[in-house]
């Protein structure tokens, strides 16, 4: 028996708002402000966790920790999964597989980021093929952690939520793909998949500059079919709205 097939189910949340029978609706407010955002913590290093917890209620009143969990199990077992968003460590004791815990959370509803000590080429590859929204380090400070899960999130400056981060269905969104040279589809492959711009250049053989002017051109017939892509987290959606990953 595979992993994934050890995987418990994952628990649905119905939630609703009761009212008296013939009454009529409250009227809701014309500029009601967007809620924040449900927040889960997945690391199995329980100091670690109190502390991303405790300076992440004390700095981001855009983000509900919600649920904080050291297992898979009390993850996905809590009642208060699926969150909207959930941050996951990639070293965990149980032997559910990488791309198994963010299959699962996004089949639930939920936007992954692996936030790891553990950054490799491979893990990378691994957890954006899966579906992970980023792929950060734990030597990141955690400010910079918030401004990427805003990104992802879609979380204007002012709190609220624009768009969620995983592309519409094709038959839902009709969008241009824009036509892309050999060498800038290359690019944007290796980009979208974790790599630097240096580990670009590195595995197409080719100087940073090249690198570099690859990735510039792609972003720039992005926002040609009113698409733009100006940041990594852009190139990754676009990249994989278009299936080059």
């Amino acid at each position: 028996m595979s992993v994934d097939d050890d995987l418990p189910p994952v628990p649905t949340v119905i939630g609703g708002a009761a009212r008296t029978a013939g009454s009529s609706p409250p009227a809701a407010p014309s500029s009601a402000p967007q809620r924040a955002v449900r927040l889960a913590l997945l690391d199995d290093h329980e100091v670690l966790l109190d502390s991303m917890a405790s300076w992440l209620r004390a700095n981001a009143p855009d983000f509900d920790v919600t649920l904080t969990a050291t297992s898979w199990l009390q993850l996905v077992h809590s009642p208060a999964f699926p969150t909207d968003l959930v941050l996951v460590d990639v070293q965990l004791s149980e032997p559910v597989s990488l791309e198994a815990r963010i299959r699962t959370c996004r089949a639930a509803g939920a936007t992954v980021i692996v936030l790891t000590g553990l950054d490799t080429p491979d893990l990378r590859e691994r957890a954006l093929r899966a579906g992970a929204a980023a792929f950060l380090g734990k030597s990141q400070p955690l400010a910079e952690v918030v401004d990427v899960a805003r990104e992802v999130m879609g979380i204007t400056a002012g709190g609220h939520a624009q768009r969620d981060w995983r592309p519409l269905p094709r038959a839902a969104e009709q969008v241009e793909r824009p036509r892309l040279s050999l060498g800038e589809e290359a690019a944007l492959r290796l980009y979208a998949s974790g790599r630097s711009t240096s580990e670009v250049a590195a595995e197409m053989h080719v100087q940073f500059e090249t690198a570099k002017t690859y990735l510039r051109r792609v972003r720039e017939k992005y926002a040609r079919v009113n698409r733009p892509a100006s940041r990594k987290a852009d190139l990754v959606e676009r990249a994989t709205e278009d299936g080059y990953i």
